[in-house]
């Protein structure tokens, strides 16, 4: 069997959960296409494909926050992708250690983490 079976995914690609190897904790969810999982496998770095910029994302181009891949994993029907990742600094564009900060809590999400970077020190459009 050929997995991931991108086939399955929405116009070629696949949901990609960061988790870190360590805590277990969630990182981060993205999307893979086919280039973005072979440059992933050749590297030992998470590239994901990112939708909204239209082309491969190698993670930490930006901030040098990369993610080594320690393990990846296919769900049962191979149209889900899970990684185990070592993940250097803040996993979230928005400088917390995960995307996963807010908690649903009296009928609201609240933030209950804290940021461990800047977002303005460390990405340029942040800057600008």
């Amino acid at each position: 069997m050929n997995v991931p079976d991108f086939a399955k995914g929405v116009d070629g690609l696949l949901p990609a959960i960061a988790q870190d190897a360590s805590s277990k904790q969630v990182l981060m969810f993205a999307w893979m296409n086919p280039a973005a999982f072979e440059e992933s496998l050749k590297t030992g770095f998470a590239t994901y494909f990112s939708r909204s910029r239209n082309r491969l994302w190698r993670k930490g181009e930006e901030s040098g926050h990369r993610q080594r891949i320690v393990e990846i994993r296919v769900d049962c029907d191979a149209d889900c992708i899970l990684m185990l990742v070592e993940q250097s600094g803040a996993a979230c564009h928005e400088g917390y250690a995960s995307c996963f900060f807010r908690k649903h809590s009296n009928e609201q999400f609240v933030v209950d983490r804290e940021r461990i970077v800047d977002p303005g020190t460390v990405y340029q459009k942040a800057k600008g």
